[in-house]
C-alpha cells in the first residue's frame, strides 16, 4: 500500500585559495673616469669632459644608458668640400678600459644558506678587456676556478672562509691599451657566536647604591645592539633615568637601585646584519640587608671618547651616564659655541644625537651630571672627518709626439688628501721627463711607449678615489680624406681653399696652381690654419690647386678645382602684402643662376626655416620650376605675420631675400589697467593702447568681475560708449565695499581682441545700505512668542562693515513701532516674548538694515501671527484593549479644539512594576489617527500606557495612565507525529494534540495550512480537535503544516508533510517519526478503519 521515504542528501564543495608573490631585485651602476692614449688619430688635442656617456664605436649612440661614463671627441680635419677623415675610422677605433660597475663593501653572513660570494667588476673597452682580482695587494690564483672563479669580468667566492677570504679587493681590467685599478672593496664575515655557558656570579648591593652589570659580548662581526631581559623573556628592562644600556659597552648601569630591580638579569646581544640573537646566562641582582646606602654625589660610569672620530653625513651618538643618589640629571654643552639645533636628547637625556653630522659640528662636547649632593663633568672632542671627493679630474687627452703632457686632479677632504698616480695600474714615479708635483703630472716630450692608461689616485685615511684616462700619442704621416676636391666660386666674392691633413706631428704645408708655388700677396693670403683665401675672385682664378704635406713620416698632396661663376640674383614677390585673418596669400621666390649650377630653395620665417610638418597644414611649398618656387599660406593667423625669406643656394653661392606679410586682425589686448580713483559706486581706469593689428580699434568695453560674480562681467560707463581713440573711462553703479578687477577689450572692424590682463583688485568705499531684506516672514513658536524670519541679505550688498539689521513690528490697532536690534550679519531669525499676548494675535512686521555708514531701507509691512503653542489638553477616553499576547490595541478622543492643535499623538507604554516611565517605549501617529496597535509585547504582562499630543512646538500632557495586561503566550510546542492516509485526491490527517503548560494559553483548535510547492499561497482549514480531511484540488506536490490556536496567539509548526497526487492512486499511508509508540499505534488503527468503513 505504501512506499517508505528516501532522503535527500546535499553535498557540500570546497575551494581552495592560493596567493602569489614577486620580488624584483636592482642593483646600483657606478662611475668611473677613463684617459685614452693610442698611435693614431688627428694631430690635435682634445680634452673631453668625463661626465657625459661615452658614445658606442658601433651605433654611436649611448650603449648603457646607465653608465655615466666620458664622451669621445674626434677633432677632424676639413677640406674644401668637407671632412677629410675617413668615414668608418671612429668604427673600428680602439680605446682602454672604462669602469661601468666597480666592487662594492660586502658583508657575508656565515650562517647563510647561500654558498658563495659574488663581487661585481665590469668594465667596457675595444678590444674587450680581460680582468684579474687581488686581495690586500696580492694577485689571486684564478686558474683553478676553485675557490675563485671569473663570470664576465665578477669574482665568484664558493664557499667563502673568514680566515681565507677576509680582506680587500681590486679588480684590474686590461687590453691592448692599457690596464686600470678599481677602487677597493672590503669583504667581512658577519657572525655572532654563543656566550660562555659558565654560570655568572649574582651581585649584591645596597639600596640606594649605583651597580653596573656587565654583559661581556661573545665573538662577533661586525656591530651588534644591546637590550637587557629582567627575569624572563621577553620582559625587557625599561630606560629611563635612572637605567641605561650603553650601545659601547652594553653594560646597564642603575644609578639608584631600588627593591623593584631585584631579580635576575639577562643579556640580549643582535647581530645588526643577520639579526641572529644570543642571550648571556643570568645575573642576579639582590639587596644586602646591612642598612640603606646614603646619598652620594654622581659618578660619571660610562660616556663617549675623549676623541671621538665621526665621518660627516652619518648620524653622532655620544652617551653620558652617571651614578648617584638622588638621581643624577644630565646635561649637554658646547665649548665655543652652541650645540646644532639638529641635535636631539635621547635616553633622559643620556645620549646626545647629532643627525647628519657636518664640519662645523666639530669641536668640545661636555656633559654634565648632577644632583643636589654634587655634580662631575665629562669633555671630550668630536673630530669630523670626510672622505675624498673629486674637484677636478683629468680626461682622455691625444697629443703629437713631442709635445708636453700636463695634468692636474684635485680633491677635497679632512684631512687633506694626498695624491700618486698610477701608469696601466702600476706606480708611476718622477723621471727625466717625468714631474710630479702633487696632484699634478707634466711628462715633457711625448713618445708613443708613453702611451696607456693612467689614472690620478687621492687618498686620505678615510678613503681613496680613482680618476682614470687614456693618454693617445699621435705619429702619423699626412693624410687626406679627399683629392681632387671640387669648389665653385662666386664672382667678385672671395674664396676659401682648405687643407687639413690629418697628420702628426704638424705638417709644413704648401700651396701651387699648376707648377707654380703660390706666394702670399694682397689678394692670395695663406691662413695661419693652412687655408689660402683669395680675394675678389675672377675667372682668372679658375684651375687647379695642389696643397703639399709633409713631416718626417711622408708627405701627402690634395688638388682643388676651382671654378668662379657668376652672382644670382633672387626676388621674392609680391615684396609686401596685407591681408585679413582667415585668408590666403602665395609668395613667390624667383633665382636668376648660371644654367651649370643646380639650385636648392629654402623658405624661412623670420631667418628661421620654415617646418612644414609642425604648421598645422596653414604652410604649403610648391615648386613651380627649377629656379622659383612658392609658398602658400592658407588660413592666415595673426601669429604667421612677419618677415618671410627665401635663401636660394647654389655649389658657389648662396643669396638669400625677403618680404613682409602684414595680418589686419582684430586689436590685441590692451597694455596695463589703472584704477586712478575709486568711490562707493565707481572707479576711474585707464589703460594704454593694444596693436590695432592694421585695423584701426573702433571702440573699448570695461569687464569687472568680483567674488560675487560669474566670472566676467560688462559693466556700465562714463560715457556710455567710448571711442578707440579714448584710453580712461569711468565704471558706474558698482556696490559698495566690494572687491573687483577691471579689464578692457577692444574692437575693431575684423572683430573683438583678448582682454587685456587684469587690474590689481581695488574695494569701493563703504555706504548705507541699499538693499533690505526680502520674504519677510514668520509662524511656530513657543508660547507666547513672535518670531520673525527672513532672508539674510548678500555680502555683495551689506555696503560696509558692522552690517546688522533693525526688527519693527506692533500689534494690528496699535501705533508705535517697537524696534529690536540683530548684530549678526548671517541672522535669518528674531524672536520675540510676551506672555500678555494671547496665542494667534496679528503684527505688522517690518525688517530693515544697516551698517557703520547709517541705516538702510526696511521691507515691507506684513502681518504675522503669534505662536499658538504646544498641545494645552491631553486626549480623552484613552482605552487599551489586548489583542493576544503580544498586541494591545490603544485608542483615544482627541481633545477640543483651540490654540495647540496637535500635528499627532504620541502613545507611550511600559511594564508596570518593572520599567520606569522614563525608559517607556513610544510610537507616533500622524495627523488625526486616534488609535494604534502596539505590538512586539511580552505575554502575560501588564503594561500601563498613557496619549499625549504634540505638534512643532513641543509635546503637550498626557493623559492618565491606562493597563492592560497581554494574554499567556501559546504553547511553544508544535503539534507533532502527524500521520495521514491517502486515497486519491482525499487525505485523513492526524495528529497528536498539544497541551499547553501552566503559563501558556490552553490550545482552542488548529489550523491546517496547504500548499501546493513551488507556490507562495496557502489553503487554511480549522480543525477544533487533532485532525482533518482535506481534499487536494489537483495533481502535483503539495506541503502540508499544522499549528494550534489560543487566545494568545498561534503556536509553533509542526514539520513539513510532502504529498504526491495523480490519476489512478488508490490508497497510501505514512506517518513522521513517532515520540509515542502506544499513541501511534492507536491512530493508525483508527486511520486503517476509516479508510476501510465505505
Amino acid at each position: 500500500m505504501g512506499s517508505p521515504w528516501k532522503p535527500l542528501l546535499l553535498l557540500s564543495v570546497i575551494s581552495s585559495l592560493s596567493e602569489f608573490s614577486k620580488a624584483v631585485a636592482g642593483r646600483p651602476a657606478y662611475y668611473a673616469a677613463v684617459l685614452r692614449m693610442k698611435q693614431d688619430g688627428a694631430s690635435s688635442s682634445s680634452l673631453g669632459y668625463r661626465g657625459r656617456p661615452r658614445q658606442d664605436r658601433r651605433t654611436g649612440s649611448p650603449a648603457d644608458s646607465d653608465w655615466p661614463g666620458p664622451s669621445r671627441h674626434h677633432p677632424s680635419g676639413l677640406g674644401a668640400q668637407g671632412s677629410q677623415e675617413d668615414p668608418g675610422s671612429e668604427e673600428r677605433e680602439e680605446f682602454g678600459p672604462v669602469f661601468v660597475q666597480e666592487p662594492d663593501d660586502t658583508i657575508f653572513a656565515l650562517e647563510s644558506d647561500e654558498k658563495k660570494v659574488t663581487l661585481t667588476c665590469e668594465a667596457r673597452s675595444h678590444p674587450a678587456p680581460t680582468y684579474r682580482w687581488m686581495i690586500n695587494g696580492t694577485e689571486l690564483d684564478l686558474s683553478t676556478n676553485w675557490p675563485y672563479s671569473l663570470i664576465d669580468g665578477n669574482l665568484v667566492i664558493s664557499e667563502p672562509s673568514q680566515a681565507r677570504d677576509s680582506g680587500r679587493y681590486q679588480c684590474q681590467a686590461h687590453n691592448s691599451i692599457g690596464t686600470v685599478l678599481s677602487r677597493d672593496a672590503q669583504l667581512q664575515f658577519a657572525h655572532l657566536a654563543n656566550f660562555s655557558g659558565r654560570p655568572r656570579g649574582g651581585v649584591s648591593v645596597r639600596e640606594g647604591q649605583g651597580v653596573v652589570l656587565l654583559c661581556a659580548p661573545p665573538p662577533h662581526s661586525p656591530e651588534i645592539s644591546y637590550s637587557w631581559v629582567f627575569n624572563e623573556f621577553p620582559s625587557f628592562v625599561a630606560e629611563d633615568s635612572r637605567r641605561f644600556i650603553s650601545q659601547e659597552t652594553g653594560n646597564l648601569y642603575i644609578s639608584k637601585v631600588q627593591p623593584s630591580d631585584v631579580g635576575s638579569y639577562i643579556c640580549l646581544v643582535k647581530n645588526t646584519v643577520t639579526s641572529a640573537r644570543v642571550l648571556s646566562p643570568p645575573t642576579p641582582l639582590t639587596l644586602k640587608t646591612d642598612g640603606v646606602m646614603g646619598e652620594y654625589e654622581p659618578k660619571i660610569e660610562v660616556h663617549f671618547p675623549q676623541s671621538e672620530l665621526a665621518a660627516r653625513g652619518m648620524t653622532v651618538r655620544l652617551e653620558c651616564f652617571a651614578l648617584g643618589n638622588p638621581v643624577p640629571t644630565i646635561t649637554w654643552r658646547k665649548l665655543n659655541g652652541n650645540i646644532p639645533k639638529k641635535s636631539r636628547l635621547r635616553k633622559s637625556q643620556a645620549v646626545l644625537e647629532i643627525p647628519n653630522v657636518q664640519l662645523e659640528d666639530s669641536g668640545t662636547y661636555e656633559c654634565k651630571a648632577e644632583n643636589y649632593r654634587g655634580s662631575n663633568a665629562f669633555r671630550g672632542q668630536l673630530q669630523v672627518y670626510t672622505y675624498p671627493q673629486w674637484l677636478t679630474v683629468i680626461n682622455d687627452t691625444q697629443l703629437d709626439s713631442g709635445d708636453v703632457l700636463q695634468w692636474e686632479c684635485k680633491a677635497t677632504g679632512r684631512p687633506r688628501p694626498t695624491y700618486r698616480w698610477l701608469r696601466n695600474s702600476a706606480p708611476l714615479l718622477p723621471q727625466d721627463r717625468v714631474e710630479i708635483m702633487s696632484g699634478e703630472l707634466i711628462i715633457r716630450g711625448v713618445r708613443p711607449t708613453d702611451s696607456g692608461m693612467y689614472q690620478c689616485v687621492a687618498e686620505n685615511k678615510y678613503g681613496t678615489i680613482y680618476s682614470a684616462a687614456e693618454l693617445k700619442i699621435l705619429a702619423s704621416a699626412p693624410t687626406f680624406r679627399q683629392s681632387p676636391v671640387q669648389l665653385v666660386a662666386t664672382l667678385g666674392k672671395n674664396v676659401s681653399l682648405n687643407c687639413k691633413p690629418r697628420a702628426s706631428p704638424k705638417p709644413v704645408i704648401t700651396w701651387r696652381k699648376g707648377d707654380r708655388r703660390i706666394q702670399p700677396s694682397k689678394r692670395t693670403l695663406l691662413l695661419r690654419n693652412n687655408t689660402l683665401r683669395i680675394i675678389n675672385s675672377s675667372r682668372a682664378d679658375e684651375g687647379s690647386y695642389v696643397c703639399r704635406a709633409e713631416n718626417q713620416f711622408g708627405l701627402a698632396e690634395m688638388t682643388t678645382i676651382l671654378w668662379v661663376k657668376e652672382a644670382m640674383r633672387v626676388e621674392v614677390s609680391p615684396a609686401r602684402v596685407e591681408v585679413t585673418v582667415g585668408e590666403s596669400v602665395v609668395l613667390t621666390c624667383k633665382a636668376v643662376h648660371d644654367p651649370s649650377l643646380d639650385v636648392s630653395i629654402l623658405w624661412m620665417r623670420n631667418r628661421q626655416p620654415l617646418n612644414f610638418h609642425q604648421q598645422g597644414g596653414h604652410f604649403e611649398f610648391i615648386q613651380t620650376q627649377s629656379s622659383s618656387a612658392d609658398l602658400m599660406i592658407r588660413n592666415v593667423l595673426l601669429k604667421h605675420a612677419g618677415k618671410y625669406g627665401c635663401r636660394a643656394q647654389t655649389s658657389g653661392d648662396t643669396v638669400f631675400a625677403e618680404a613682409e606679410l602684414l595680418v589686419r586682425g582684430p586689436p590685441g589686448p590692451p597694455g596695463i589697467v589703472i584704477v586712478e580713483e575709486i568711490t562707493d559706486t565707481t572707479a576711474t581706469l585707464s589703460w594704454t593702447r593694444g596693436v590695432d593689428n592694421h585695423s584701426p580699434i573702433m571702440a573699448y568695453n570695461l569687464q569687472a568681475r568680483s567674488p560675487y560674480s560669474l566670472g566676467w562681467q560688462a559693466v556700465r560707463t562714463d560715457p556710455p560708449h567710448i571711442t578707440g581713440d579714448m584710453e580712461s573711462a569711468v565704471a558706474v553703479d558698482l556696490n559698495p565695499w566690494v572687491e573687483y578687477e577691471f579689464r578692457v577689450v577692444a574692437t575693431n572692424a575684423i572683430g573683438t581682441g583678448d582682454p587685456s590682463a587684469p587690474s590689481s583688485v581695488v574695494q569701493t568705499q563703504e555706504a548705507v545700505p541699499s538693499v533690505p531684506p526680502t520674504n519677510v516672514r514668520g509662524g511656530n513658536g513657543h508660547r507666547y512668542e513672535l518670531v520673525i524670519s527672513w532672508e539674510p541679505v548678500s555680502e555683495e550688498f551689506q555696503n560696509g562693515k558692522g552690517f546688522g539689521y533693525i526688527v519693527a513690528f506692533r500689534a494690528n490697532g496699535t501705533r508705535g513701532w517697537k524696534e529690536k536690534m540683530v548684530t549678526s550679519a548671517d541672522s535669518t531669525t528674531f524672536k520675540y516674548r510676551d506672555e500678555t499676548f494671547p496665542p494667534l494675535t496679528p503684527f505688522e512686521v517690518k525688517v530693515g538694515v544697516y551698517n557703520n555708514k547709517g541705516d538702510g531701507p526696511f521691507s515691507q509691512v506684513v502681518t504675522i501671527y503669534s505662536a499658538e503653542g504646544e498641545p494645552r489638553e491631553a486626549p480623552t477616553g484613552v482605552k487599551a484593549a489586548v489583542v493576544s499576547s503580544s498586541e494591545i490595541q490603544v485608542a483615544w478622543r482627541s481633545p477640543e479644539p483651540g490654540p495647540g492643535k496637535p500635528y499627532g499623538y504620541e502613545v507611550s507604554y511600559w511594564k508596570d512594576s518593572v520599567e520606569q516611565e522614563q525608559s517607556a517605549g513610544k510610537l507616533r501617529t500622524q495627523g488625526n489617527q486616534t488609535s494604534i496597535v502596539l505590538m512586539g509585547l511580552e505575554g502575560n504582562t501588564r503594561y500601563l500606557v498613557t496619549v499625549k499630543g504634540y505638534n512643532s512646538i513641543g509635546q503637550g500632557p498626557a493623559s492618565v495612565a491606562v493597563q492592560a495586561t497581554t494574554l499567556k503566550p501559546p504553547p511553544d510546542r508544535p503539534p507533532s507525529n502527524l500521520m495521514w492516509i491517502q486515497e486519491g485526491d482525499n487525505v485523513s490527517l492526524g495528529w497528536e494534540p498539544v497541551k499547553a503548560m501552566d503559563n501558556e494559553s490552553e490550545v482552542i483548535g488548529y489550523k491546517v495550512l496547504l500548499r501546493q510547492e513551488s507556490r507562495n499561497h496557502s489553503q487554511v482549514i480549522q480543525s477544533r480537535g487533532p485532525s482533518a480531511m482535506l481534499t487536494l484540488p489537483e495533481g502535483g506536490a503539495y506541503i502540508i503544516e499544522v499549528r494550534s490556536v489560543s487566545k494568545g496567539g498561534e503556536g509553533a509548526v509542526s514539520a513539513q508533510v510532502r504529498l504526491l497526487t495523480s490519476s489512478g492512486v488508490r490508497a497510501k499511508s505514512g506517518q513522521l517519526p513517532l515520540r509515542s509508540p502506544l499513541w501511534g499505534t492507536a491512530w493508525t488503527l483508527l486511520l486503517l478503519l476509516a479508510a476501510l468503513v465505505p
